[in-house]
């Protein structure tokens, strides 16, 4: 099935008839014996890596392509190490070397993965409309030496490229001739695999599977084959586990106290900390929102520790911004750091925007919802009226996209979070001028915050990058366009004779799991 979709529309996935049967007694829906089961939130959409949107869209690829360079687990320090390079090295703080293993060979009839598939692949997304371009923000080009050897080439020293642009997303390696016979791109048909795993089958919004490809020749995976279900909602998931439906699924933050009181037996939880961020977005170019006063107020009525406490439940501290403190460079503190009801309805008086209403949007899943129930009563304690608009996710993601329409620009408050990278320019990006229109939903335009990003990409002294990466989150905080929530913690439920994977963006990598 060949089907094309905007970049940002997530397909609205089922999963209650799924969750209800998983709550039958003795249900099991599991192929038995050398298989991999594993619950994802979402159906996939996009297997190039070009338009790559979702968790299910970059985990395929990770699969059924290959990258230069594999992380290992968050929880370990996200450590490096080659993968369809057998050798990758500087030669020059602009220079990086690689030679790709010999034995990789694309499906149907392809031939050898080669440098110029390499080349191909990189220099396809950097300057691009795509969302990973930025992965390739300092790619000059790809220099082919023969087909197994290139040079990387990029315009300034920039060392975190490594982490950044080659492991996952933009950094999966396709194949230059049946891409090009495809017309140039795809959507969810792969038109030439090489990894350790295949494409079997799809069943929409329900369940695709994976075989192990019989030409793979590097590391044998774990499984034979990978099956992954598709469950919207977390608290479904958890019941469809211990029913014995999957072997791995990340599971609610309000279910962790009872976990840990009681885990389903042959399980085990993890519980780390996590780079995905949440935020609130106060968009400063909706009418209401211009007044900048009218903007603080909304900052100073927000009630951190109810939020922490009704939807974390006080297992995570507020953030200073989008700069995860697993880092090491993390502000000290907010700008705004305690809540101060009186100052907000100050504020409001000065602006003349007393009795003022707005709608906040928010996805429809129970933590989502109950963080825009608190701050819609945060708000009417400084005299704000707001709406929750409860939004799938096909529709949400379509609110701050300048292609979906003119409505991007009118839009008021938005609950957010985004899955984080390993260096903060990954988690930055996203706020930069350009993306004005596609992630950057607060109309946030500051020159000086994208100069500091531009040079925070090639300052070497951690020192420095830290101020830099501070400045820039008081510049956001300052133009009343965000109210930092939290790093949300992740948990997970897996059988207790598996060992996962979990990458910095807290999404599986299949191939690295492995039974204890």
């Amino acid at each position: 099935m060949q089907w094309r979709t905007d970049r940002r529309g997530f397909l609205a996935a089922a999963g209650a008839g799924f969750a209800a049967a998983a709550a039958m007694p003795r249900f099991a829906w599991a192929a038995e014996g050398d298989t991999l089961r594993l619950r994802v939130g979402a159906d996939f959409q996009v297997l190039d890596p070009y338009g790559i949107i979702g968790e299910l869209d970059d985990i395929i690829p990770r699969c059924t392509n290959v990258t230069l360079v594999r992380l290992g687990d968050m929880r370990e320090g996200n450590e490096w190490r080659p993968w369809a390079a057998e050798r990758i090295e500087w030669q020059e703080p602009t220079k990086l070397a690689f030679t790709l293993r010999d034995g990789l060979q694309w499906t149907g009839g392809f031939g050898p993965v080669t440098a110029a598939d390499v080349k191909f692949s990189f220099e396809r997304i950097a300057g691009s409309d795509s969302a990973w371009a930025y992965q390739f923000e300092k790619l000059k080009e790809v220099e082919v030496i023969d087909d197994r050897s290139g040079i990387i080439h990029l315009t300034e020293p920039f060392a975190p490229f490594i982490v950044i642009a080659l492991p996952y997303y933009g950094g999966h390696i396709v194949c230059q001739k049946a891409v090009e016979a495809a017309g140039g791109s795809y959507t969810t048909e792969i038109p030439a695999e090489c990894g350790p795993y295949l494409f079997d089958a799809w069943e929409q919004n329900q369940k695709v599977t994976l075989k192990a490809n019989p030409d793979w020749t590097g590391e044998k995976p774990a499984f034979a084959r990978v099956e992954f279900y598709i469950v919207t909602d977390d608290q479904a998931a958890q019941l469809a586990y211990e029913a014995d439906a999957f072997d791995f699924t990340r599971v609610a933050v309000a279910a962790a106290a009872q976990l840990k009181a009681a885990l389903p037996e042959g399980a085990t939880l993890i519980e780390a900390p996590s780079t995905r961020y949440a935020w609130l977005t106060i968009n400063m170019n909706a009418e209401p929102l211009r007044d900048p006063k009218v903007r603080q107020a909304i900052q100073h009525a927000y009630d951190s520790d109810a939020v922490l406490t009704g939807a974390y439940d006080g297992l995570v501290a507020r953030s200073t911004g989008v700069v995860p403190p697993t880092s090491g460079y993390a502000r000290p503190s907010n700008l705004i750091a305690t809540r101060d009801v009186e100052k907000a309805r100050a504020l409001l008086a000065e602006a003349g925007a007393e009795g003022l209403e707005l709608n906040l949007y928010a996805l429809t899943d129970a933590t989502s919802q109950t963080i825009a129930q608190i701050v819609q009563a945060s708000l009417a304690e400084a005299g704000i009226t707001v709406t929750i608009q409860p939004t799938e996710e096909a529709a949400y993601w379509a609110l701050g996209d300048k292609t979906a329409g003119e409505a991007y620009k009118s839009i008021e408050l938005v609950l957010m979070n985004f899955a984080g990278g390993i260096d903060p320019t990954e988690n930055l990006v996203w706020f930069r001028p350009d993306q004005i229109g596609l992630y950057n939903w607060s109309f946030f335009d500051s020159a000086e915050y994208e100069d500091l990003y531009q040079k925070s990409m090639v300052e070497p002294d951690p020192d420095k990058r830290r101020a830099m990466f501070n400045r820039m989150e008081d510049l956001m905080e300052d133009s009343g366009g965000f109210v930092f929530i939290c790093f949300e913690p992740y948990l997970a439920l897996h059988d207790a004779n598996l060992v996962p994977v979990i990458l910095a963006d807290g999404h599986p990598d299949p191939v690295a799991f492995r039974l204890a």
